[in-house]
């Protein structure tokens, strides 16, 4: 057991997931590590040892409800309590229009996208409601695309539509458990999943143009800011951006 706040941090092995972790860890935070893949999780946690700080690597696959359940399984042996979720874990699909869509692409990101931070959210509210003191905080990766969607993107417009209401459920039914939910809705943070955007993505009005982008640690500092107040306060919805992409006015 640790006197520390504890945070979960999913998709932590790269790009946001893998800033945000480590933010967390400058703040003190124990993180626990959560991914697909092992070898990046370890990556982030051996920074994070550089730091002076402590983490816990846990593979695992959120759409996968055993594996998230045997997650939540390892914090509450190795700790405990849990104090801060961040449902980070998300994948593109194919850029194709609607209609040319696979099924299986389609179930993949709503399986990973959607179903995963559910799964998550659920396991959080299982030991925040029970835990001494009581509740926690949950904050969800949005989009830009819960907003407005991209051209040919369907299934991750769809998904992070749907992580709103996700947002909104969850911070309705943790009030009797003092569990506070919030959102960031992100931007064009440079990461591998944005690479192409520096070359030239495609808009509304079919021409392709590349898009600017921010540095993903100004993202990592708004989650910390949001991790940072007390649960009689919360951030409901945070949006972040590089400051010329084409969002207001999108279209």
């Amino acid at each position: 057991m640790t006197s520390k706040k504890i945070a979960l941090v999913t998709g932590a092995g790269s790009g946001i997931g893998k800033a945000i972790s480590l933010a967390l860890m400058r703040e003190g935070y124990v993180v626990v590590l959560a991914g697909r893949r092992r070898e990046p999780l370890e990556a982030t946690a051996d920074e994070g040892r550089a730091l002076g700080a402590e983490s816990l690597v846990v593979p695992t696959d959120v759409s996968d409800p055993e594996q998230v359940g045997r997650l939540f399984d390892a914090i509450k042996q190795q700790y405990g309590r849990l104090d801060l979720l961040f449902n980070n874990a998300g994948i593109f699909a194919r850029a194709v229009s609607l209609e040319d869509l696979e099924f299986a692409q389609w179930k993949n990101a709503v399986d990973i996208n959607l179903t995963g931070a559910f799964l998550c959210t659920q396991g959080a509210f299982r030991i925040m409601r029970d835990q001494v003191p009581r509740g926690g905080r949950i904050i969800n990766n949005g989009s830009i695309s819960a907003y407005a969607p991209r051209p040919h993107a369907v299934s991750y417009t769809a998904t992070k539509h749907a992580i709103t209401g996700l947002t909104k459920a969850t911070s309705l039914d943790g009030r009797k458990y003092d569990i506070a939910c919030g959102q960031i809705d992100i931007g064009n943070a440079a990461s591998e999943m944005t690479e192409a955007m520096s070359v030239g993505v495609l808009q509304a009005d079919g021409s392709k143009r590349p898009e600017p982008r921010m540095d993903v640690e100004d993202v990592a500092r708004a989650v910390v800011y949001m991790a940072s107040l007390p649960l009689e306060a919360n951030v409901q919805f945070m949006t972040v951006m590089a400051t010329k992409m084409p969002y207001i006015g999108r279209g």
